[in-house]
C-alpha cells in the first residue's frame, strides 16, 4: 500500500467524525426520551413532544410545486446531467433548482385541540418520497406510477412530501399568544359603513344641521368609532394562537410520520451506526499505521 500515512490519517478524521456524530445521536435520543409526551389543550410554553394529524391551515391543501399532489410540507430538487459530450461514465447529476415549503400547517390531536406548525429549519422526514426522470426542466405531472426500467431523460425530480391527514410526532418550542383584534382597523370599517349610510351619520354627527360633516363633526365621528371598537375587542372572546417551530436553545426540532417511542429508537439506532463506523475507522487507522513502520 502507497502513503499508508495518508490512510491513516483518514481514517482517523474519520473515527472522530463518526464518534462526534454517536455522541450527538445519543444525546438527542436522551433528550427524545426525556421529554414527556404532553397534550396540545394542556401544554405549557417551551420545548414540547406532541403529536396528531396533519392538516392544512388554509381551506385547501397545498399543491406540490412538481406533481401538484396535495400535501402539508413539500420539498423538491431539480437536477440535469452534465453534457452529452462527456462520456457517459463520466456525466454527473448537477442541482438547477430546490426548494422547501415555509407555509404553517395545522395539528389536530385525539382531543380537538389544535396548533400551528412552523416547519422552517425543521429536520422532517417525508411520508412520500419520489424520484422520476425527464426531458423538461420541470416534469409534466406527477411521478409514474410504475418507475420506468430505464432512466430516460436529461432531468432528474426529487420530490419529498408530507402528506394530508399523516400522523405525526412533533418535537419543538410551543409558543402562544392571545389575539383580541385590532381596535383601530374594527375602527376604519365601522367609519366605511357610517359614511356608507350617510342619512344615519348626518343624524348622528351633523350637530349644526348644515347637512353635511365639516372637518370637527368628521372628528367626533372618528372618536365614536374608535370608542366602540375598544368596548367590542374588550368583551370579545380571547382566542389563544399556539405555533411550534425552531427551539431558540439548540434543541432538536423534528417533524415525523412515527410514533414517540419509533423517534427513540431511529435515535439508538443511528447513534449504534455511527459508533460501528468510528470503531471501524478506528481499526483501520491502526492497521495503516503498523503497514507504516
Amino acid at each position: 500500500m502507497q502513503h499508508p500515512e495518508l490512510v491513516a490519517l483518514a481514517a482517523a478524521a474519520g473515527a472522530l467524525a463518526a464518534l462526534y456524530a454517536a455522541l450527538r445521536h445519543l444525546r438527542r435520543d436522551r433528550l427524545v426520551e426525556d421529554t414527556a409526551p404532553a397534550r396540545l389543550r394542556s401544554a405549557a410554553q417551551g420545548y414540547v413532544k406532541v403529536s396528531g394529524r396533519a392538516q392544512p391551515a388554509a381551506a385547501q391543501p397545498t399543491p406540490a410545486p412538481l406533481s401538484g399532489r396535495p400535501c402539508v410540507w413539500w420539498s423538491f430538487q431539480i437536477e440535469q446531467k452534465d453534457s452529452e459530450r462527456e462520456p457517459e461514465e463520466r456525466r454527473e447529476w448537477h442541482t438547477v433548482e430546490k426548494a422547501a415549503s415555509v407555509e404553517l400547517f395545522t395539528l389536530l390531536d385525539d382531543d380537538g385541540a389544535q396548533c400551528l406548525i412552523g416547519p422552517v429549519n425543521a429536520e422532517i422526514t417525508p411520508t412520500t418520497g419520489s424520484v422520476w426522470y425527464g426531458e423538461g426542466a420541470r416534469p409534466g405531472g406527477p411521478p409514474p406510477a410504475v418507475a420506468a426500467p430505464v432512466r430516460l431523460g436529461g432531468y432528474r425530480y426529487t420530490e419529498r412530501l408530507l402528506e394530508v391527514g399523516a400522523r405525526l410526532s412533533v418535537l419543538g418550542e410551543l409558543r402562544s399568544h392571545s389575539e383580541v383584534g385590532d381596535a383601530e382597523q374594527l375602527a376604519q370599517e365601522k367609519l366605511r359603513l357610517w359614511k356608507a349610510d350617510q342619512a344615519g351619520l348626518l343624524a348622528r354627527f351633523d350637530r349644526d344641521h348644515d347637512g353635511r360633516i365639516d372637518a370637527t363633526e368628521w372628528d367626533a365621528a372618528r372618536a365614536a368609532a374608535l370608542a366602540e371598537a375598544r368596548t367590542q375587542v374588550l368583551s370579545s372572546k380571547v382566542e389563544r394562537v399556539s405555533v411550534i417551530s425552531q427551539p431558540v436553545n439548540g434543541e432538536p426540532f423534528l417533524i415525523a410520520p412515527l410514533t414517540a417511542a419509533q423517534l427513540v429508537r431511529r435515535e439508538k439506532i443511528a447513534a449504534a451506526a455511527c459508533f460501528a463506523l468510528g470503531l471501524g475507522c478506528v481499526v483501520l487507522c491502526a492497521w495503516a499505521l503498523r503497514r507504516s513502520l
